[in-house]
C-alpha cells in the first residue's frame, strides 16, 4: 500500500546535514552521556528538568516550553555564580548538544577543572572543527569574525566586542528555522571545539517527515528508513476497460482479414515454370540392316 499523506508525515527518515534537522522535542540525546547523573525534576517554573554532576559545579537545564530549550552552566562549586553558561534554542538538535554534555561527562572529576579551563587568547581554538570540515571565513561586522559552511545554511560567529563570545547557528533565519548555540566568553574552547564537532558530523539524524520545516526541506537530504512499500495494482477504471475492448477488438479484425487473404492466395492453381530453351537434339542416323 501506499503512504496516505497523514502516514507520509509520520515516517521516519535520515536526515542530512543533521544541523538542519531541527529538534526532535526529545531531551534523551542531549542527557545521554550524563544519564547517571543526579536527576532533578521541578515540577514549578520554566527548567522542567535539571541534571547536575555530582558535585553539582555542572548544571544541565532543560526548559522544555522555552525558546531557549537548554541552559549549561559551570561553577566553581556548587554555590558560586557560572563562569560560563551555553544556551542552546528550540530548533537546535539535541544531537548536538550531545556534544557538549559528552565532553563535560569526559572532563569530570571530583578533583579536575578541566571544564573550567580559561579561554585560549587564540580566536580560532573553538571553531577549528569548522575549518576541517570545509566551512570559509568571510567578511563580517567590525570587531566580528563569521565563519560559513559550503551550503550556507550554517555559520559561526566569534563577537570580539563582547569579549568572545561565539554563537553557532543553522538555518534560515525565522523563530521556527534558526538553530543557535550561544557560549558566553568564559567557556573553554575545547567545549565549544566538542559542539563545533558535532554539528559538523556527517552522521545523519532521525526524524519524522512532519519534523522538518517547510522552509528547511529544500536543504536537507532525506532519505527513508525503511523502503517505498510496493505499489498496489490500480483498479481498471471503464475507460480502461473500453479501450482493452476495442484493442482486442482491433487485433482480432487484423487477424481474420489476415487469414482470408492467406486462404485466398492458396486456392489459385500453380503457375507452371517457364521451360528454358536449350540446345535442339541432334537426329542420329538409323543403323543397318
Amino acid at each position: 500500500m501506499q503512504f496516505t499523506t497523514d502516514e507520509e508525515q509520520w515516517r521516519e527518515y535520515h536526515v542530512a546535514p543533521r544541523y538542519l534537522a531541527g529538534s526532535s522535542g526529545v531531551a534523551d540525546p542531549g542527557f545521554a552521556p550524563v544519564s547517571h547523573w543526579p536527576h532533578h525534576h521541578l515540577d514549578d517554573g520554566p527548567c522542567q528538568l535539571v541534571v547536575t554532576s555530582p558535585d553539582h559545579r555542572i548544571r544541565i537545564g532543560w526548559f522544555g516550553d522555552d525558546y531557549d530549550l537548554w541552559k549549561v552552566t559551570a561553577a566553581d562549586d556548587a554555590v558560586s555564580a557560572p563562569r560560563w553558561t551555553a544556551v542552546f534554542n528550540h530548533n537546535t538538535p539535541a544531537e548536538i548538544v550531545l556534544g557538549l554534555t559528552a565532553a563535560l561527562a569526559d572532563n569530570w572529576s571530583e578533583d579536575s577543572d578541566r571544564f573550567l579551563d580559561r579561554p585560549s587568547s587564540y580566536w580560532a581554538a573553538g571553531v577549528t572543527p569548522l575549518f576541517n570540515a570545509g566551512w570559509k571565513r568571510e567578511a563580517a561586522e567590525y570587531g566580528t569574525v563569521e565563519i560559513v559552511s559550503p551550503d550556507r545554511q550554517a555559520g559561526a560567529v566569534i563577537d570580539m566586542r563582547r569579549n568572545r563570545t561565539v554563537t553557532l547557528w543553522a538555518g534560515p533565519t525565522g523563530w521556527g528555522t534558526r538553530a543557535e548555540a550561544t557560549f558566553t566568553s568564559g567557556t573553554p574552547p575545547h567545549l565549544i571545539a566538542a559542539t563545533a564537532a558535532a554539528l559538523v558530523d556527517p552522521a545523519p539524524v532521525v526524524r519524522t517527515r512532519r519534523m522538518i520545516h517547510p522552509k528547511v526541506e529544500p536543504f536537507v537530504q532525506l532519505t527513508p528508513l525503511e523502503p517505498d512499500p510496493p505499489r498496489a495494482a490500480r483498479a481498471p477504471t471503464p475507460l480502461d476497460v473500453r479501450r482493452i475492448a476495442v484493442t482486442a477488438a482491433l487485433r482480432r479484425t487484423s487477424l481474420s482479414r489476415h487469414s482470408t487473404i492467406q486462404a485466398r492466395i492458396s486456392t489459385h492453381p500453380p503457375v507452371p515454370k517457364p521451360v528454358r530453351p536449350g540446345a535442339a537434339t541432334p537426329i542420329l542416323p538409323r543403323p543397318h540392316r
